[in-house]
């Protein structure tokens, strides 16, 4: 049984839509992964001039790729590679022939065609249609562009482009990530134009498609619903520069003459995909006459040649009057087998308006298009063989079944000694609104579920779980006086300025903080400090320290993560050391700009939301250690407020480790990023350092994870609060009660099931913080667990029977510190270690 459920475990799942923003990474042309065989040209100058030493930075042969002869303006000569899979291109870089000094080409300018399948190749075009692409200013710089809109292929061909009769060498790198959707085109009917009255008509076309327009009809392409773009709850205001109203979304009307009361659009496929579930990202501004879709039917066909399957897939969406947020709607596909997919969708209102599709699917096993009679006995015997090993494995499972009957001791009491955590799809669900994942370097959950996938995960409350006592009254350590269960805990609580300093979160008899389990996640975001006595009902200017910083010296760079009533934007702030004067925070810039994050509440925010950001501003002025994220500055003379903190150059921690391998003479001869034993010790020393700190407060983080741990270019670590509102980290949290977000994999039992974040809770999560770190973020903890699967292993650990999981020990990790993390999570809080005592024990192994 447990062999069995190994396998369902261990099944692939696909990833979900790409951020084009973080799928930048270099795809192998220097280091070597594509390979010379798939590297081809129309042309070369010489053998030491062909195409295997078009490589980014590599010397090898005569030091580029170049075409034969003198290039003419007229000439197409090109170089062609095979990324061997579909990938999603968004960056190229281009360099000349060096050649140790001696080269003196390189191309000024260069087009790519692209093709998915090597027979069709389509010519690419920014959003304002220019095909030309800047290319180098001399023989040994690099020079990068960002592919807007992102190419889909597996197939690139790079067209250097020249206004005069030249010599053209060229070297090049390609970056991107995988295309884990597998669709190929998609066919819908073209969007069409809005009149306002007091706008010019808003185009809702699809720009981008680089498919066929036929009658009104695209068929045969890709376009801005695969781009990674998500569309603004205001469809009349856009994301890119330069363009027109409404540019963001592809949309309908519903009383255009033939469209029957839905939208019909057909999706193709590299290969033969079981499907889980579709998202379509839809704007539901109903004042403008705009919702999602009222309810979709789809239907499957094997391979391209075949009839449509008679038996359709139909859901529909629970409609919203209320909340006019653009959202993602997720449609089960009940893992059906397809090759293409037809899907009408049906209109809720006048327009419907889509900005992204994308598909979550698992390669099926290929099967042929046309049956060999011959076959028919061997595939007869097969199955016969397939039914007798299941009915006896079925035997097998009974048997020990009942084994396990007779030697239980007793049964088990399951309302009065157990937590059950359940998942419901009744009716307090909401529509999924959780962006995509984009894919990062982990193994998704894969493990079943008894959920309705196209719904929010929501909690059916267990009565004990409503009345945390009746658990505490259970274990020892959990029993507190009512007046002690008061204290230490969220600030939302109304009689928590009655504790006292000694009172709260004292290591040598941890408590349990009351919280508000919804509050862990503040206005923009980001998680929330739970600290003691905390009011701000009093709370003015002359109460915050930090000082004022003139609003229009903070640049715009890139938007970080939003919450209900703020967001967090990366931003330059000029001039920020000289207004900060001697004494700054803030390291040594050798003159360049200071990046710091800048979280700002939204003007349409609550008085409960204002408050609630104030008081995160009277938190954050209070911490001063250079292991935790300073607020530098706010901006709260007019509105919108905003807080100004630190932001560092590497950004997280863990972008900074996925993106690594450890130090090693491989490394070292291949130029691979790599990071050492000590380093990584060295970081684990800071954040203990940093934990250290914030206990010191009597504050309780709630969410520490290497993606709260900013770190520059010296490997300085800081401890962040904003990870939780990052869209590139979604797949890190559990939705609860359709409202708060839980980082339950880094969670201690007892704040899964009982709502309780502690000094003891912040030390569990520092050991899953460990993990990570030696893992080098490489894989998400529980990887082979779903979300439910972890929260069932949460009430294990209270049951404290033996069945726990826990982490494996990472190959990097020494015994020792392997040992520590194991402490971290003992199922008794009083056996965890100290953050006093993790710093006193990991210092040491740092070489000062």
């Amino acid at each position: 049984m447990h062999l069995f459920l190994l396998l369902i475990l261990q099944l692939p799942a696909a990833n979900g839509q790409i951020d084009p923003e973080h799928c930048r990474y270099a795809l192998g042309m220097e280091d070597g992964r594509i390979s010379d065989e798939d590297l081809t040209a129309s042309s070369r100058w010489y053998e030491t001039t062909g195409p295997q030493y078009a490589r980014l930075n590599c010397e090898g042969g005569d030091g580029a790729w170049c075409p034969e002869g003198q290039l003419e303006p007229s000439d197409s000569q090109y170089l062609q590679i095979d990324l061997r899979r579909l990938a999603f291109l968004t960056l190229f870089g281009t360099q000349g022939r060096y050649a140790r000094g001696l080269g003196k080409e390189f191309a000024r300018e260069y087009r790519l065609n692209y093709s998915r399948d090597g027979q069709l190749w389509k010519s690419w075009k920014d959003r304002l249609g220019k095909e030309v692409l800047e290319g180098n200013k001399n023989t040994y710089g690099v020079f990068s562009n960002d592919l807007k809109p992102p190419i889909i292929a597996r197939y690139v061909r790079v067209i250097p482009v020249t206004r005069l009769s030249t010599t053209v060498c060229m070297r090049v790198e390609l970056y991107g990530c995988p295309w884990e959707d597998g669709l190929v085109s998609y066919s819908a009917p073209e969007g069409q134009l809005m009149m306002l009255p007091s706008y010019p008509h808003i185009s809702l076309n699809d720009s981008t498609y680089d498919g066929v327009r036929d009658k009104r009809k695209l068929s045969g392409g890709l376009g801005q619903l695969t781009d990674g773009v998500t569309g603004q709850d205001n469809f009349l205001k856009t994301r890119q520069y330069k363009v027109w109203l409404g540019y963001d979304y592809l949309g309908w009307r519903n009383d255009t003459p033939g469209t029957r009361g839905y939208v019909e659009m057909e999706f193709v496929f590299d290969r033969l995909r079981n499907f889980t579930s579709m998202k379509v990202h839809s704007n539901n501004m109903f004042s403008r006459g705009v919702k999602i879709f009222s309810s979709v039917s789809c239907w499957f066909k094997p391979y391209l040649t075949a009839s449509w399957e008679p038996e359709a897939v139909s859901f529909s969406t629970i409609l919203d009057d209320r909340n006019p947020s653009a959202r993602y709607v997720t449609v089960p596909l009940n893992h059906r087998t397809a090759r293409s997919i037809r899907c009408r969708f049906y209109y809720a209102d006048v327009w419907m308006m889509f900005s992204e599709v994308s598909f979550q699917s698992a390669a099926a096993p290929s099967a042929s298009s046309t049956s060999d009679e011959g076959n028919t006995p061997i595939l007869i015997g097969c199955l016969v063989t397939i039914i007798l090993l299941l009915v006896i494995i079925i035997f097998l499972i009974l048997w020990c079944q009942c084994v396990c009957k007779v030697l239980e001791k007793a049964p088990r009491q399951i309302l009065d000694e157990e937590v059950t955590v359940r998942l419901s799809s009744c009716s307090d669900t909401i529509i999924l609104q959780t962006p995509p994942v984009p894919p990062r370097s982990r193994h998704p959950p894969t493990g079943p579920t008894n959920t309705d996938p196209y719904y929010e995960r929501v909690f059916l409350l267990d009565p004990q779980y409503q009345n945390p006592a009746m658990l505490r009254n259970k274990l020892p350590e959990l029993s507190q006086s009512a007046e002690a269960s008061a204290c230490g805990g969220g600030y939302a609580e109304p009689d928590i300025t009655q504790c006292t300093p000694h009172q709260s979160f004292n290591n040598s008899a941890p408590h349990y903080a009351e919280t508000d389990i919804v509050r862990l996640q503040g206005v923009t975001g980001s998680n929330m400090y739970a600290v003691p006595a905390l009011t701000v009902d009093s709370l003015t200017r002359k109460d915050i320290s930090a000082a004022e910083f003139p609003r229009h010296q903070l640049i715009f760079r890139e938007k970080l993560g939003e919450g209900q009533f703020g967001e967090v934007h990366l931003c330059e702030a000029e001039g920020l050391p000289e207004f900060l004067g001697e004494g700054s925070p803030l390291p040594d810039r050798d003159g360049r700009s200071v990046l710091v994050a800048v979280k700002q509440l939204r003007a349409d925010a609550t008085g409960q939301a204002r408050n609630d950001f104030l008081k995160e501003i009277k938190i954050m002025s209070r911490l001063d250690d250079p292991n935790i994220i300073r607020l530098l500055c706010v901006c709260v003379s007019s509105d919108p407020l905003c807080m100004v903190t630190e932001y560092m150059e590497n950004g997280d921690l863990n972008m900074f480790l996925s993106q690594r391998e450890i130090e090693s003479t491989l490394t070292h001869a291949n130029n691979i990023p790599s990071v050492s034993l000590s380093d990584l010790l060295h970081m684990a020393v800071q954040i203990s350092s940093g934990m250290k700190y914030l206990a010191s407060l009597n504050f309780v983080h709630r969410d520490l994870a290497t993606r709260n741990c900013l770190l520059d270019r010296r490997l300085t670590i800081k401890i962040a609060d904003f990870g939780m509102s990052r869209n590139l980290y979604s797949s890190d949290y559990y939705r609860i009660q359709g409202r708060a977000v839980l980082p339950i994999r880094w969670m201690a039992w007892e704040s899964i099931l009982l709502g309780k974040f502690t000094t003891a809770s912040d030390v569990w999560a520092f050991g899953v913080t460990l993990w990570e770190i030696f893992t080098l973020c490489k894989e998400q903890p529980y990887s082979l667990l779903s979300d439910e699967q972890v929260i069932e292993n949460s009430g294990e650990f209270f049951r404290n029977q033996g069945r726990q999981i826990f982490l494996y020990a990472p190959p990097l990790c020494p015994p020792s510190l392997f040992e520590l993390m194991m402490r971290c999570w003992s199922r008794n809080i009083t056996d965890r270690p100290t953050f006093e005592g993790l710093y006193q024990a990991l210092r040491p192994h740092v070489n000062q």
